[in-house]
């Protein structure tokens, strides 16, 4: 019979920081999907991204004119220049 010999400590070490890794980055991966499909669906909540966070508004429109829905950004433009002006009315 042969004689077990044990794992180094290092190995198990990057074993289980290996599998960390991967559920953060799954978790990561999940949260900005769920981001990504919000802001792609929700013109009110792509405003909001625009009043508090413009960089990642900008990051989001360059990915839909590399993926190929360029018109976003001009229907959004055109929809909160409308909203802005029919509040300006109403006062």
């Amino acid at each position: 019979m042969l004689p077990k010999t044990p794992k180094p400590a290092i190995w198990r070490f990057i074993k289980g920081s290996a599998k960390t890794l991967f559920v953060l980055e799954a978790v990561c991966f999940a949260a900005s999907y769920g981001l990504y499909y919000r802001m792609n669906t929700d013109q009110d909540f792509r405003r909001y991204i625009n009043e508090k966070y413009p960089f990642a508004l900008e990051y989001y429109y360059k990915i839909g004119e590399i993926v190929g829905d360029s018109k976003v950004r001009d229907i959004d433009a055109n929809y909160w220049g409308s909203a802005t002006a029919q509040f300006q009315k109403k006062e």
